[in-house]
């Protein structure tokens, strides 16, 4: 890449940022409350102790997992929107393979990752035989997957998992200390997770292009039908890169289980799946600036709680500004690729 590309990207990306910026001002006009002050207050409310920060990275290691693992089956051109569904599967297999034990320690602990990730590729597997021998795209099986996870869950909670003598949205009997995943210190983090995480990050990176499975999964991408003559396996690819992305998703929901809540809860993937996807729209599915995104979002997503509480405002506004962002760069990146095709023909 040269000097004049490099300027040339930045330049469209601070064009981005402007335009978000002014489509935020515009939402905010009606609430009366100062686009500037609301901004400071969301990213204060994130980064402004030690304690928010611990509850940012805790947002941004589910919210990691689900992206970089939706990075594989976006490199086959699949929507994997059964993304939501596999992190709640995840917290389920986690939290059946913990129901066995009062107490453990590191090898349950590792037992609950496994059916976890175990769990979530085996629902994006199903996703993945609707796509590759049902013909149903994608979308719908995983929308529709999506919500059977959900009704599981709820009937699990209120059926056999339900608490002793109640059941209710607050979620199963809460796991035992000893199967909880250790903190960073005294931050609401897990260390454990945050290595997870970006081991996931180095994982993806090596897989998609320094070995040569990446580069047949870009090839079936690309051409499944050239990948057809060429005997790269372009359904058993597509399968595999269901699987990775559901493991991945899986792991998340372990996350949530093992490290944040300890239970498993109605809400336990916190949106993070569907979140995941804007990030990933918003990186152009580019692995580098995924963690980046990420981070930016659990910010937001942390610092939105002080909205209500300072400003008076509904903490759902953060929401609002995660799809603006999104929003901004597909705008910009439609005014390029018109301005590049004029060019072209001039």
């Amino acid at each position: 890449m040269n000097r004049e590309s490099l300027l040339t990207q930045v330049g469209w990306l601070l064009a981005a940022v402007a335009l978000a910026l002014f489509l935020t001002i515009l939402v905010m006009i009606p609430s009366g409350a100062s686009p500037f002050e609301t901004i400071f207050v969301l990213f204060k409310g994130g980064v402004g102790s030690m304690s928010k920060i611990g509850r940012v990275l805790a947002g941004w290691v589910p919210l990691t997992l689900c992206s970089v693992g939706l990075l594989i089956p976006f490199t086959a051109r699949l929507w994997n929107i059964g993304v939501e569904g596999q992190v709640i599967m995840g917290a389920i297999f986690a939290t059946a393979a913990l129901r066995p034990y009062d107490d453990g320690g590191a090898f349950q602990i590792a037992l609950a990752l496994l059916a976890a990730m175990a769990g979530g590729a085996f629902w994006a597997l199903l996703a993945g035989l609707l796509r590759v021998f049902g013909r149903v795209h994608e979308i719908f099986s995983g929308l529709g997957l999506n919500f059977v996870a959900l009704g599981v869950t709820l009937w699990l909670i209120f059926g056999p998992w339900k608490r002793p003598g109640v059941a209710s949205m607050s979620g199963t009997e809460p796991i035992d200390f000893s199967l909880w995943l250790p903190r960073l210190g005294k931050l609401s983090v897990s260390g454990v997770a945050l290595a997870l995480a970006c081991a996931a990050i180095l994982a993806i990176y090596f897989l998609m292009h320094r070995t040569e499975w990446g580069l047949k999964l870009r090839a079936v991408g690309e051409n499944p039908k050239a990948a057809t003559l060429f005997s790269l396996g372009p359904r058993r690819r597509l399968l595999q890169s269901f699987m990775i992305c559901g493991a991945l998703a899986g792991l998340a929901g372990a996350t949530q289980v093992l490290g944040v809540y300890h239970r498993l809860l109605p809400a336990i993937s916190s949106n993070y799946g569907y979140t995941a996807l804007l990030v990933g729209m918003m990186a152009s599915f580019r692995l580098s600036l995924v963690p980046f995104i990420c981070l930016f979002f659990a910010i937001l997503n942390v610092g939105s709680i002080q909205l209500p509480l300072q400003l008076g405002l509904d903490s759902s506004l953060s929401g609002v500004i995660q799809g603006i962002m999104v929003l901004s760069v597909f705008i910009v990146q439609g005014i390029r690729l018109w301005i590049q095709q004029h060019r072209e023909v001039d």
